[in-house]
């Protein structure tokens, strides 16, 4: 997620969560056909999409950091704008289709629940993928509507909410870079 609850509402934190977790989606109908595999023996291809998702989690974290100060003005100005939810889905997808860790998780720990005697197993790997994304959803929006709910009392000083902002920065940078720079496991 990347930390939208916390400075923008609770709106913009499930746009996040959807957004998000419409990208691990993605990932599981890759994996249930085949992606998974490419990653786990491909050294360029799962680099690429490491690397890639890591450059755009330190651009948010970059993004957050610059306009720490603007999340102060915008919760004083009476009907502020903030990112539509659309922009906000947009941003949880990206994140969550660049991340190679949730392919190779599903690649490797689904298919040991596959029962070949059961029928289809990309159907199985479909299923059990939809569950995974479906507990994750509820677990990254319950997270973004508690923090949300805290916004009011982050911005009641104009000094929290300005830390939040430059802290959830820091955070995404650092996120970014611990992607970049980690092993395939």
């Amino acid at each position: 997620m990347t930390f939208a609850g916390q400075s923008l509402g609770r709106r913009a934190a499930v746009s996040t969560a959807v957004g998000n977790e419409a990208g691990l989606l993605v990932q599981v109908v890759l994996v249930a056909f085949g992606l998974g595999e490419v990653l786990a023996r491909s050294y360029v291809a799962f680099s690429a999409l490491k690397f890639s998702g890591a450059l755009y989690l330190v651009y948010l974290g970059v993004q957050s950091w610059r306009h720490r100060h603007q999340l102060i003005v915008a919760d004083k100005q009476d009907g502020a704008k903030t990112e539509p939810p659309a922009g906000m889905f947009r941003e949880g997808f990206i994140v969550g289709v660049s991340n190679p860790k949730g392919l190779l998780i599903f690649g490797a720990v689904l298919p040991q629940f596959i029962d070949p005697s059961a029928g289809n197993a990309h159907l199985q790997l479909l299923l059990l993928g939809l569950i995974c994304v479906l507990i994750a959803l509820i677990s990254d929006a319950t997270w973004g509507i508690l923090a949300g709910t805290a916004r009011g009392w982050l911005a009641r000083s104009p000094r929290r909410l300005s830390w939040i902002g430059g802290t959830s920065g820091v955070v995404m940078v650092g996120l970014g870079i611990r992607l970049a720079f980690s092993g395939r496991d």
